[in-house]
């Protein structure tokens, strides 16, 4: 993926002229994201803006709400758009490994690429019905023994590498992505907690503190995730993805993607 993800950090500045004994570095942590863009605050987001906690992940899950869905068949098609290498426009990145592989080996087999359901479609049991099933902000093309490898797990940070993973970790209840990734997929999980609430005939999706969390309807791990949120701040590639999806396909966005403080406010 061509776009630097950069991280931000506080750090602390030790003299070298004194060896003081029993110092202690403070853990290193990551600087709140900031808003990536405002131009949607006084129309999109403008019931939005200015909320914090239960009221503004309500004000958020109305404007989203309001998307046009599209067919599980009909998403390969748009994975090869929203997803376009853009130094390669026949082919598209792959999620968790970066790979830029051709649209062409959309499938099943080994060396295809696949749709990963990054809110796994197990937890809450919404499969691949129009809706959940479908929605463009947690879909993404990705290697297709990447994707079986991770499988349902929730997301945590360690495990072992995972073979052509680009960096990825696994164990045998979580997923890490690689770095590059790991803020995008924060967002994609907390976007579907605030879309599905439990109304339209599906489950209310909420993150939470756990892993293993099978068929429930949740996904963790929280804390997690809102580090990740921190430490990989939207990308060009990202932000390009959400305008896409937003100007032509589901007309919604990821609020996420444009006000990542945003997560910080809500949970």
């Amino acid at each position: 993926m061509p776009a630097t993800h950069i991280r931000r950090w506080k750090t602390l500045a030790l003299t070298t002229s004194a060896v003081l004994v029993g110092l202690t570095v403070p853990a290193v942590t990551a600087t709140p994201a900031n808003a990536t863009t405002t131009s949607y605050d006084t129309t999109y987001y403008k019931n939005a803006v200015g909320k914090t906690g239960t009221t503004l992940k309500s004000s958020l899950h109305t404007i989203i709400s309001s998307q046009t869905k599209i067919s599980y068949d009909a998403v390969w098609n748009a994975l090869k758009v929203t997803d376009q290498d853009p130094n390669n426009s026949n082919n598209v990145i792959l999620l968790y490994s970066g790979t830029s592989r051709a649209k062409s080996l959309n499938g099943g087999d080994t060396g295809d690429w696949n749709r990963e359901h990054t809110w796994a479609k197990s937890h809450g049991d919404f499969g691949e019905v129009t809706g959940p099933g479908t929605d463009l902000h947690h879909l993404r093309p990705a290697d297709v023994q990447v994707n079986s490898i991770r499988g349902n797990k929730d997301f945590d940070n360690g495990g072992s590498s995972v073979s052509g993973g680009g960096g990825s970790l696994t164990d045998s209840d979580s997923f890490e992505p690689r770095d590059a990734d790991k803020g995008d997929v924060a967002r994609m999980i907390l976007y579907m907690a605030v879309r599905y609430e439990g109304g339209d005939g599906f489950a209310d999706l909420e993150p939470n503190e756990k892993v293993s969390n099978g068929s429930n309807p949740y996904m963790g791990k929280l804390t997690v995730l809102k580090q990740w949120n921190d430490e990989d701040p939207p990308s060009a590639f990202e932000e390009k993805r959400n305008q896409v999806i937003y100007d032509t396909y589901q007309h919604n966005r990821n609020p996420f993607i444009d006000h990542p403080e945003w997560v910080e406010a809500i949970w």
